[in-house]
């Protein structure tokens, strides 16, 4: 019987604050409409329980980076996200125990292929190929919640070109941090590496190729690339 050998791929490592220290992603979630604006634009007009969908880890992208126009789209969206990265591991995380698990925080973009999305939602089917695609989750550098705290609130923002798209305050969001750390490890054990996507506010729009884009989010700097 003949084996086949297979060694994976590192998992990939982003910078943070301290040029000292890098992080390794493990898994990404995302958080699907965690702002009520965004979810109007989006069609729905509920506070529902949180939901989420994942990118690989393969997808994430250092902040800086120029790329090449994501295939099979003509409608390429940016969306401007709180991240925060777990840092200790669990399951049936109590909210109020939730901020412990976070290492710390970063400003990130999930790419989105809206109108595969908008395909995908018409025929009930999964989003995979809307949200998991190369490239599509930008990740500014991280600061540990040691440092930053646990932000609650502060300015987000999205720009293309220069235009303002995106602006909202982490205050809106529907489900907190904490809740959505609660709810999340109620279906699945989190783990040290995890992302955590945390939502989008409304304004979310296209990004043609050519053109760069830049989260930003108050005091934890900001997540930038360029389609080449």
């Amino acid at each position: 019987m003949t084996r086949l050998a297979v060694t994976p791929p590192a998992p990939p490592r982003f910078a943070t604050t301290d040029p000292s220290i890098e992080v390794g992603l493990h898994r990404i979630f995302c958080v699907g409409r965690n702002y009520a604006a965004h979810a109007r634009e989006m069609g729905h007009d509920d506070r529902e329980p949180p939901f989420f969908f994942s990118k690989p880890a393969s997808a994430a992208v250092a902040s800086g980076a120029t790329l090449s126009y994501p295939p099979a789209t003509s409608n390429l969206h940016h969306e401007a996200e709180l991240v925060a990265l777990i840092g200790t591991g669990g399951t049936d995380i109590p909210v109020e125990q939730a901020l412990d698990h976070i290492w710390g925080y970063a400003a990130g973009n999930d790419l989105t292929r809206r109108d595969l999305q908008a395909e995908a939602k018409e025929m009930r089917r999964p989003w995979d190929m809307a949200k998991g695609f190369d490239a599509s989750a930008i990740l500014g550098p991280f600061h540990p919640a040691s440092e930053v705290g646990h932000p609650s609130k502060g300015r987000i923002t999205a720009h293309v070109q220069g235009e303002l798209r995106q602006e909202s305050d982490l205050s809106d969001m529907i489900w907190t941090v904490p809740e959505i750390v609660a709810h999340l490890s109620r279906l699945v054990t989190l783990c040290p590496g995890d992302l955590i996507m945390t939502g989008t506010p409304d304004g979310v729009g296209s990004v043609a190729p050519g053109q760069d884009c830049v989260v930003a989010i108050e005091g934890l700097g900001e997540a930038r690339f360029r389609y080449a």
